[in-house]
C-alpha cells in the first residue's frame, strides 16, 4: 500500500493555517556536517499539492524556493505574550506519555516546570538559576547557566519535508525556541521511537533550520526518551534518525467524533507516531475540516510497538462500516495531509474498536466506547456555551482591542469593510492620522465598537472575524476565560 495508507482529508477539508507562515523555509545545508546528507528531494505526495498552506513559499522546477533574511528574522518578533485561561492550556495539547516495557527509561530527577501558554500555542518559560528545567508539557530539558526567559512552540514537520531526505527520517517533535543562545547550555529533545530492540544500528541528529539554510547537527548523547544537543543557534530543530533496521515507534490512536443531528455515529480514527508534531497535526487538521468534530478522550497510546511497512486492521465490536479495512503504517509527520480510519454506525450503542496487526493478529489498542463518552461532553458544551454567551455580552476594553489589533495583519482594511461592516469613509478617516499600525488598527476596532454600541461584544466580533485566523486564538480564550 502507498505511504499515508487510508483516508486522507481532502482540500476542502484542509483550509491553510497562518500558525508557522513566519518560518523560514531554507535549502538544507550539510556543509557543516562529516557525513553529508544527499540533496536528493524526498518522496512526493500528491495530496499535498492542494494544500497551500505556504503561500510566499514557492516551488520552482521540484525545488524549493530560497526565503529571505528578512522572513527568517519576522518569526522572531512575531511572539505574543497575552496569556491564556488554563483551561485552554490542556485543551490545545495532547500530552501522550508512552509506557515501554522494552525502554530502560532512567530517572534523571529534573526540575519539571509549568510553563505559560501564551497566544498561537506558544510557550513561555522562566527560569530564576542555573540548573536542569523539564517542560510539564512539552517534555524539553532545557539545561541553562542563567536566569532566563525561554519561548518555543510545536512546529509540524511537513513544512520541511522537502529537505529532509533519506536515508533520514523524523525522530520526534520539531520546536522553534526563541531565548539567548549564550543562556542555553544543551536542550534535549523528546524523540517517540524505541530504542529497545535496535540502539546500536541508530544514528541521531538535530535538524536545524537557519536563516541561511538547514544543517544536520551532532548530538551529544541519547536516551530512551531524548536527544541532547549544544546550543549553537536557536531556531526551529528537532531530531532526525538513521537507522540500517527497522524502526520501531511508540504510537498513539487519537479519536474523533462528527458532531451533527443524526443519529448515526461517524468517527476518525487517526494512527500516529507518539510525536507531539504529528498529534498537533491531526488536531489542527480536524479544527479547519468543514465538518464539526469531538475529540473523544480515550486512553492512546499503543500497547504494541508501531513499525513501518507493517500491516494494520481496525476491528468494530458489533460490526460497523470501516474504510479502509486496512493499513499499511508509516509516519505521515511529513505529510501534510493526514490519513485516517472512517468508523460508521447506524445506532448509537456501545462498541469496541481494537487495532490489529494483522500478520500476528495481536491487539495493539482497544477502547470501549460508550454513549456517554459523547452525550455527557455534547451536554457539556452546551452549558458551556450558555455560560460563555452570557459572560461574552461584556463589553470588550481597550486593552483587548488593542491586543486585537497587534494580531491583524495586513489586510486590516478589508476585514474592517467586509467583516466588520464599516463604510470606506471611516477607513479613509482612520488612515488619514497616518499613525503607528497597530493604532489604525485600533481606531477600526473603536469604529466598529461605537457601531455597534451594545451589540459591540467578544462573542458578536468572534463572530464577525470568524475566518480571521490570526485573531481566533486571542478572542478563543477571552471567550474561555468569562
Amino acid at each position: 500500500m502507498s505511504r499515508g495508507a487510508g483516508v486522507t482529508e481532502s482540500s476542502d477539508d484542509h483550509n491553510a493555517s497562518s500558525e508557522e507562515k513566519d518560518c523560514p523555509s531554507p535549502n538544507l545545508d550539510t556543509s557543516k556536517d562529516s557525513k553529508s546528507v544527499e540533496d536528493s528531494s524526498s518522496e512526493s505526495n500528491s495530496e499535498s499539492d492542494s494544500d497551500n498552506e505556504e503561500p510566499e513559499t514557492e516551488k520552482t522546477n521540484g525545488e524549493l524556493a530560497q526565503s529571505s533574511t528578512e522572513e527568517a528574522s519576522t518569526q522572531a518578533k512575531e511572539w505574543d505574550d497575552t496569556d491564556l485561561p488554563t483551561e485552554h492550556l490542556n485543551s490545545k495539547f495532547i500530552k501522550i506519555q508512552p509506557h515501554c516495557e522494552h525502554c530502560n527509561t532512567e530517572n534523571k530527577h529534573n526540575e519539571r516546570v509549568t510553563p505559560r501558554l501564551l497566544s498561537r500555542g506558544q510557550f513561555l518559560l522562566k527560569v530564576d538559576m542555573e540548573g536542569v528545567y523539564e517542560c510539564t508539557e512539552t517534555g524539553l530539558i532545557f539545561e541553562v547557566n542563567r536566569k532566563v526567559d525561554i519561548k518555543y512552540c510545536v512546529l509540524s514537520w511537513s513544512k520541511y519535508a522537502d529537505l529532509v531526505v533519506k536515508p533520514w527520517a523524523v525522530g520526534g517533535p520539531l520546536f522553534d525556541v526563541k531565548c539567548d543562545p549564550a543562556s542555553l547550555t544543551s536542550i534535549q529533545f523528546p524523540h517517540s521511537l524505541c530504542l529497545g530492540y535496535q540502539d546500536a544500528n541508530m544514528t541521531f541528529k538535530v535538524f536545524h533550520v537557519k536563516s541561511s539554510g538547514a544543517t544536520l547537527e551532532y548530538t551529544v548523547d541519547h536516551s530512551p526518551t531524548h536527544v541532547k544537543w549544544h546550543v549553537t543557534s536557536l531556531s526551529p530543530v528537532g531530531p532526525v534518525i538513521q537507522s540500517e533496521k527497522t524502526v520501531y515507534h511508540h504510537g498513539a490512536v487519537v479519536l474523533y467524533k462528527v458532531i451533527d443531528h443524526n443519529p448515526s455515529l461517524s468517527f476518525r480514527v487517526y494512527v500516529a507516531t507518539n510525536n507531539e508534531s504529528f498529534i498537533k497535526d491531526i488536531s489542527k487538521s480536524v479544527k479547519h475540516s468543514s465538518k464539526k468534530f469531538m475529540k473523544i478522550d480515550k486512553p492512546p497510546v499503543c500497547h504494541k510497538l508501531l513499525q513501518n511497512g507493517k500491516k494494520y486492521r481496525l476491528v468494530c465490536e458489533p460490526g460497523a462500516d470501516i474504510t479502509p479495512e486496512e493499513i499499511e503504517f508509516v509516519d505521515g509527520s511529513l505529510l501534510k495531509l493526514k490519513s485516517y480510519i472512517e468508523v460508521y454506525l447506524e445506532q448509537p450503542v456501545e462498541f469496541k474498536l481494537l487495532l490489529v496487526e494483522t500478520d500476528s493478529e495481536e491487539i495493539v489498542w482497544k477502547a470501549i466506547l460508550r454513549e456517554c463518552d459523547w452525550v455527557q461532553h455534547e451536554e457539556s458544551r452546551s452549558v458551556s456555551k450558555t455560560r460563555s454567551s452570557d459572560g461574552a455580552a461584556t463589553p470588550l476594553t481597550d486593552a483587548q482591542l488593542i491586543t486585537l489589533a497587534g494580531k491583524l495583519g495586513k489586510d486590516w482594511i478589508k476585514i474592517g469593510l467586509v467583516n466588520l461592516g464599516l463604510d470606506i469613509t471611516v477607513i479613509d478617516a482612520v488612515r488619514e492620522k497616518k499613525e503607528d499600525a497597530t493604532i489604525c488598527k485600533f481606531r477600526m476596532l473603536k469604529s466598529w465598537q461605537e457601531k455597534e454600541q451594545s451589540n459591540a461584544t467578544v462573542q458578536n466580533l468572534y463572530n464577525c472575524l470568524e475566518n480571521i485566523s490570526e485573531v481566533q486564538d486571542v478572542l478563543e480564550g477571552l471567550l474561555q476565560a468569562m
